[in-house]
């Protein structure tokens, strides 16, 4: 039993150090032009340069993300002359910026919501207390507590949770959003992180907390084949085990987690059909222009072991359209597959 706790915990500081390198790895995609993001920076002590192809894996990513938050943005209810409020849920957020990159841009919604160990949180109310360009962006009555790891206002809240302990997210949730709001939830590489069971209940529990809601999965898929096993090799040897990958290991693997748990609608693309066919063309050809690029067999291979799953709850008739284009999304009676 103590072996258990302490390699648990192993693997929790280790996928928290994961969070440090997602925010150089940004901060190389903005320094090179890729995207854009004024306060990255913020969060990255020792920048570093990535190399083309990361560069590349992540722009696909954020590229991904950002067109499907903006469809929730842009969605409405049939049944309202008036515009929704909407929220953001971000489940393991990390340092992630987006909350202020959409203040920039005027479209924040009326509450954004983050969730994380509480050693990330103090890390990142820490440094939005002492940075009056983040600070600036939190509109008053605000309170950071360092100590606590919480920055709470109206409309922007940061919340320390184990994403495990269902209850009490629970618990925090009905205290600080109101689940019958629209709701887009957000799983970055977290949930591959959590045994299958934890997932799961955290799936199911979301189902059942937000009739009205998109949940966007990202994370890694195939671990059967040599560049799977070469993926998570490399990760275990960083203590980041994969705890969930081979209870999800295909796309209808990830749609089933979402179907099977209460979810009307899933879908899921890996990221080498997403950037051909759904992340912008005029985008690509921009990106590809920004650095010499022959790593095409890697890329090809590495994009096919990530993926993007979408499942939706649609209570007030929303999101109709939201999503992948033409590919029929699969229900829970439409399938009968097993993963």
């Amino acid at each position: 039993m103590e072996k258990s706790t302490a390699d648990s915990r192993s693997n929790r500081a280790a996928v928290q150090a994961t969070n440090d390198d997602a925010s150089a790895s940004k901060l190389s995609c903005v320094k090179k032009g890729y995207i854009k993001d004024d306060y990255v920076h913020l969060f990255v002590r020792r920048p570093v340069r990535r190399s083309p192809i990361i560069n590349r894996g992540y722009f696909a990513r954020w590229a991904t993300f950002r067109k499907f938050l903006h469809q929730f943005l842009d969605s409405e209810a049939k049944s309202s002359d008036s515009p929704v409020k909407k929220q953001i849920l971000s489940l393991g957020a990390g340092f992630d910026t987006t909350y202020f990159q959409l203040q920039d841009e005027g479209r924040a919604p009326h509450l954004y919501v983050e969730l994380d160990f509480k050693e990330v949180t103090c890390k990142k109310a820490t440094i939005i207390e002492n940075s009056p360009q983040l600070r600036g962006k939190i509109s008053e009555p605000a309170t950071i507590c360092q100590e606590k790891g919480e920055v709470i206002s109206d409309h922007y809240k940061l919340l320390p949770i184990d994403l495990r302990d269902i209850q009490s997210l629970n618990d925090l949730i009905l205290t600080h959003m109101d689940p019958s709001l629209p709701t887009f939830i957000v799983a970055e590489c977290v949930l591959i992180y959590l045994d299958p069971d934890s997932s799961n209940a955290i799936v199911e529990w979301a189902s059942k907390t937000f009739p009205t809601s998109v949940f966007f999965l990202y994370e890694q898929i195939n671990p059967h084949d040599a560049f799977g096993q070469q993926m998570i090799r490399n990760l275990e040897s960083r203590g980041c085990g994969l705890l969930g990958i081979y209870a999800t290991p295909t796309l209808l693997a990830k749609e089933k987690l979402f179907l099977d748990r209460g979810w009307q609608r899933a879908v899921a693309w890996d990221m080498l059909k997403i950037y051909t066919s759904f992340v912008e063309p005029q985008e690509r050809q921009r990106i590809e222009r920004l650095e010499l690029f022959d790593e095409f067999e890697e890329w090809y291979m590495m994009q096919e072991h990530y993926c993007v799953a979408c499942a939706i709850n649609d209570a007030m008739g929303m999101f109709e359209n939201f999503g992948f284009p033409k590919d029929q999304p699969v229900t829970g009676a439409s399938t009968t597959a097993s993963p």
